[in-house]
């Protein structure tokens, strides 16, 4: 007598459908969440206007008329001519809002991006190396910390004078330690978990450690910093410009268009409504983005 063997009829095979990873699992949450979406689209907004600014804006942000002095929005006149009114000097607020969308926007990615990585990877080599240069690189991030950021903003633009790359030394300046701090605490962490010193005990040297092991198990951990850092640039980017030590004119920005409508707040209230209205929407945005990635990466926050 001999056995015989079945094989399944492939009507009765089930198939598991594979279960979404990496960018694809984190675009499906972020569909799924009303804060993610809602940051999503507001950044995406502000990034849409600075990119769409030569092509939508109906006027340079520079040119001056008359018939433009303190036009009024479309709301409160039938013109179309300056959509969200005319500023003191007749020039069109719409177009001046979507160039300072660029300057904003422009600061904010380059300061966070180069204070991610400066501060990255002298982090990552002090908490990997330890010892003199350890106590070197964090001795100088508590000394940096114990100066205010405005202090140190307005030594910087004293010594460098306003103007766009001295707002950028200065914000990239004063990130760099959040930086440094974090990932450090995170090299701690991870070089004394398994898979890091198995891979040391195979002969893997420092570098390919860092930039292979500790560096990349951490990225969702800055990648959440910058996010947040990036409101904090937009922030204090208006406030310098505002106080007249940021970007210089005629480069149209948020915070000097805040500053010109100051004076102006009774007869054109529109003049400081949109760009303020501008700089909220951006940094909600950008804040709501961020907390649903610290929500998402956190599983302690997971299901909260």
């Amino acid at each position: 007598m001999t056995a015989q063997t079945s094989t399944p009829d492939a009507a009765t095979t089930f198939v598991v459908p594979a279960s979404p990873t990496g960018w694809r699992r984190l675009l499906r949450d972020l569909r799924r969440s009303t804060k993610g979406m809602t940051g999503a689209i507001l950044v995406g907004l502000a990034i849409l206007a600075a990119l769409s600014a030569p092509i939508v804006a109906p006027h340079q942000p520079t040119s001056q008329a008359v018939r433009g002095r303190f036009a009024e929005p479309f709301f409160l006149d039938s013109s179309t001519d300056y959509p969200l009114g005319g500023d003191n000097l007749g020039r069109d607020i719409l177009s001046r809002v979507l160039y300072g969308a660029r300057a904003s926007l422009a600061i904010c990615f380059l300061v966070t991006i180069v204070a991610a990585a400066v501060g990255s990877v002298l982090g990552a080599v002090a908490g990997f190396r330890g010892g003199v240069i350890d106590t070197l690189i964090m001795r100088t991030v508590d000394l940096q910390l114990s100066i205010p950021f405005i202090l140190l903003a307005m030594i910087v633009l004293a010594v460098l004078g306003p103007g766009f790359w001295s707002v950028f030394v200065a914000l990239a300046l004063a990130l760099w330690v959040n930086y440094a701090r974090l990932v450090r605490g995170e090299t701690l962490r991870i070089r004394e978990m398994e898979y890091v010193l198995s891979a040391r005990t195979i002969g893997a040297n420092e570098r390919r450690l860092m930039t292979k092991h500790v560096l990349p198990n951490m990225l969702h951990s800055i990648l959440v910093l910058a996010t947040l850092d990036m409101a904090f640039v937009i922030i204090f980017e208006a406030s310098l410009t505002f106080l007249g030590l940021g970007i210089q004119p005629p480069t149209p920005t948020w915070g000097y268009m805040l500053s010109e409508g100051r004076n102006y707040l009774q007869e054109s209230p529109w003049m400081t409504v949109f760009p303020g209205g501008a700089i909220i929407l951006t940094v909600v945005g950008i804040n709501l983005l961020g907390d649903w990635l610290r929500d998402t990466f956190d599983p302690s926050l997971r299901n909260r």
